[in-house]
C-alpha cells in the first residue's frame, strides 16, 4: 500500500532553473545514464504542451488528426528504445489520474500507451490513492534521474512549462526515490487501464 506521507521538498535546498537551462541540463543528464533508471510523477490534469502538432490538433478539436500524429511518432520512439536499451537506461512513469478524464488527459493516455509499447514503463495511479497526501495541495510534478538529481517541474497556472527546481541533497533524493518506487508498485499498468477506462471513450471536446 502506498505510504500516505510524502517526503518534504524544502525550497531552501533547491536551485531554480529557467526553462532553457532546465531542458539543456535534463537532456544532458538523461543521455549520460548508463545501466540506470529514471522516474517521473505526473499529477496535473491539464498541460499546454508547446511545439507538439498532435497537442495542437486536440486544441483545435481535430481528434482524428491528433491520434494520427501520435501514431506517426512510432519510428522515432522505436529508435529511442534502441538507444535507451544500448545504454541500459529505463524510464518509469507514474501518471496520477482523476475521472472523468479531462480532454488533455484522455489525449495524453493515448500517447503514453504508445510510448509503453516502445520501452517506457508507464503505470496509472487513481487520485484516490494519494488523496490523503494532498490535504495541503496536489502532489508535485517530479522527475528523478539515476537516483542523483530530483527536479520539481514547474508550470504556470495555465499549464505552460516554466522550468524546474533542482534538488541534489541525498536525503531528499533518496526519500523521493523510495516514494516514486512505491507509487509505481501500487499503480496499474497503462495497458490494462487504457483498455478499460480510455479506449471506450468518445472523442473529447477541443481543449
Amino acid at each position: 500500500m502506498l505510504d500516505l506521507h510524502v517526503p518534504p521538498l524544502p525550497l531552501e535546498l533547491s536551485e531554480r532553473l529557467r526553462s532553457p537551462e532546465y531542458k539543456r541540463e535534463f537532456w544532458a543528464r538523461e543521455a549520460a545514464i548508463r545501466n540506470g533508471g529514471s522516474w517521473k510523477l505526473e499529477r496535473l490534469p491539464h498541460f499546454e504542451e508547446v511545439r507538439n502538432a498532435s497537442r495542437d490538433a486536440l486544441r483545435r478539436g481535430d481528434w482524428d488528426e491528433a491520434l494520427r500524429l501520435l501514431e506517426a511518432r512510432r519510428d522515432g520512439l522505436r529508435q529511442a528504445e534502441v538507444e535507451d536499451a544500448a545504454r541500459g537506461s529505463v524510464f518509469h512513469r507514474v501518471r496520477v489520474v482523476e475521472e472523468p478524464l479531462t480532454p488533455y488527459l484522455q489525449w495524453e493516455l493515448h500517447s503514453l500507451r504508445i510510448k509503453a509499447e516502445y520501452g517506457e514503463r508507464v503505470r496509472v495511479l487513481p487520485a484516490e490513492a494519494v488523496a490523503a497526501a494532498e490535504t495541503d495541495g496536489i502532489l508535485p510534478e517530479l522527475t528523478l534521474l539515476d537516483d542523483e538529481v530530483l527536479y520539481r517541474v514547474l508550470y504556470t497556472d495555465a499549464g505552460v512549462p516554466d522550468g524546474a527546481l533542482r534538488f541534489t541533497d541525498p536525503g531528499i533524493v533518496g526519500a523521493w526515490g523510495a516514494y516514486l518506487r512505491d507509487a509505481y508498485a501500487a499503480a496499474e499498468d497503462i495497458a490494462s487501464y487504457f483498455d478499460r477506462a480510455v479506449a471506450p471513450l468518445p472523442p473529447p471536446p477541443a481543449a
